[in-house]
């Protein structure tokens, strides 16, 4: 058995093959699809071998479809291809639309829409190679478990973020960040998890992983994502089953304008949203989200600018009205732009915000914009309502060239801050939802928790963001003076 790091070098060694001649960002669309078509190759025989030890060798039982996971038909096996020298890529691309065609419930579109039949990109040498490359060793369950192979797909989700730079956000959310959002929701067995913009599925992922460690049931999770672009949905459905996680439900298509989560022509409701959008999307469909056939319009239309409230208003009206939660990884700016205030004073006021935790620059992948996470319930507890919980972790972070993270301490002081829901001298503080709308709805953190009153601290970053929040204090003061005066 090979341990976690043999793994993880023998499949990254794959990529290794296509440098020169194709672009980082593109590795995933071919290395992602070969490893999943190899990995069910390799357990179809397992179950194959098991079915037939069990039958005292009875061929025909041991092909039986209630014996494997998924069926290979004739002629699509890994070995099939193996022994074909010549239109190599045509002879895969034929394998995986047949494995498709064959599982239609489960496995339709998984290996995505890569050009294999392109010489030019992919000689027949080249794939050889990188079938020979996977055919060294056998990624059965007994070789490598699913606990296994997941960490390892999660690191190559990693190493092609990191080899592709801009292109990795789209499907990359920080683990770390993941780490604390999960802690935070804390999912129980039973209940429904969704991401409406779920990239490759960490976010997700992590829950069911979650109540794993936690050695609950964590196969009674059910999740459900919606994403966009058609190979990181294909990567996320992957990604689920190379974990081993079989309940779940990721659709494709533009959650804004066609949500695909559907049920009594209503938007489908869940206990648990956890979410990464992207950020700031100018071109989406403001004029339909004013007329919005499902109701998603709660507070407002945003600017055609910024779609970030149509996705946090998508999020809040697709909670569970009695045990919805939910949590969202935005940049700061989303807390004070004055041409939201409306929305989010109607925010404020429908007291389903419950907690807005501001994080340290870098968190995002290759931007050093600093991050938050919003937090509501539809539901909050009784004495935390007409309250919204601010915590100041910008310096709670691990600083590193072009990302950063949060280490373990990091974590636990953030999560025992927003369990406790108290004030802590510099680290949180409970707001009255009054005295955040009487600061034009302004949910910028260093408003009610500031770092700096001291005066003592004299860095660059310590400075400026004093200065930020008296900036802040002062236009507020003024608008608020402008609005006395003008009633």
């Amino acid at each position: 058995m090979m341990t976690q790091q043999e793994l993880e070098k023998y499949l990254w060694g794959a990529a290794t093959t296509l440098r020169g001649t194709i672009d980082a960002g593109d590795y995933k669309q071919y290395i992602f699809p070969l490893m999943f078509f190899k990995r069910i190759s390799d357990v179809y025989d397992e179950e194959f071998d098991s079915a037939l030890a069990e039958s005292d060798g009875d061929l025909e039982y041991a092909a039986f479809a209630e014996n494997h996971h998924f069926q290979i038909p004739d002629g699509a096996h890994w070995q099939d291809v193996r022994e074909v020298t010549t239109n190599v890529g045509l002879a895969l691309q034929n394998a995986m639309r047949a494995i498709e065609k064959a599982n239609p419930d489960t496995l339709e579109g998984i290996f995505g829409d890569a050009s294999w039949t392109n010489k030019d990109r992919l000689s027949d040498a080249m794939l050889t190679n990188l079938i020979e490359h996977y055919s060294q060793h056998k990624l059965n369950l007994k070789n490598v478990p699913d606990d296994k192979l997941g960490n390892a797909y999660e690191y190559l989700i990693k190493k092609f973020a990191d080899d592709s730079g801009h292109t990795a956000a789209e499907f990359y959310t920080n683990r770390t960040v993941v780490k604390l959002m999960t802690m935070i929701m804390d999912p129980k067995p039973g209940e429904s998890v969704y991401d409406p913009t779920c990239g490759s599925g960490g976010l997700l992922l992590n829950c069911a992983l979650h109540l794993k460690e936690e050695g609950k049931e964590y196969r009674t999770l059910k999740l459900y994502g919606q994403e966009i672009n058609l190979l990181t949905s294909a990567i996320a459905r992957m990604n689920m089953f190379m974990h081993g996680i079989e309940e779940f439900d990721i659709v494709r298509g533009n959650t804004l304008s066609n949500p695909g989560l559907l049920e009594n022509d209503e938007l489908k409701k869940f206990n648990v949203i956890l979410a990464n959008p992207p950020y700031s999307i100018k071109s989406w469909d403001r004029g339909s989200f004013e007329n919005d056939p499902y109701g998603r319009n709660l507070w407002g239309t945003p600017p055609q600018g910024c779609a970030d409230y149509a996705f946090e208003q998508h999020i809040q009206k697709s909670l569970d009205v009695e045990s919805g939660r939910s949590i969202c990884l935005w940049p700061q700016g989303l807390l004070d732009r004055s041409t939201e205030e409306e929305i989010r004073k109607n925010f404020i006021e429908s007291d389903r915000l419950e907690a807005v935790i501001g994080l340290g620059r870098n968190l995002f992948y290759n931007s050093g914009m600093e991050s938050c996470l919003v937090i509501s319930k539809s539901n909050k507890e009784a004495e935390k309502k007409g309250k919204v919980l601010f915590i100041n972790a910008n310096d709670l972070v691990k600083k590193e060239k072009t990302i950063s993270f949060l280490e373990p301490d990091h974590i636990d002081t953030i999560y025992n801050a927003y369990i406790n829901y108290a004030d802590i001298d510099g680290l949180s503080r409970v707001v009255q939802s009054q005295e955040i709308i009487q600061n034009r709805s302004s949910l910028n953190i260093s408003l009610y928790v500031n770092k700096y009153d001291d005066e003592t601290s004299n860095t660059f970053d310590d400075v400026y963001q004093h200065r930020e929040a008296s900036g802040i204090k002062l236009n507020n003061s003024m608008a608020n003076l402008f609005k006395k005066l003008g009633e």
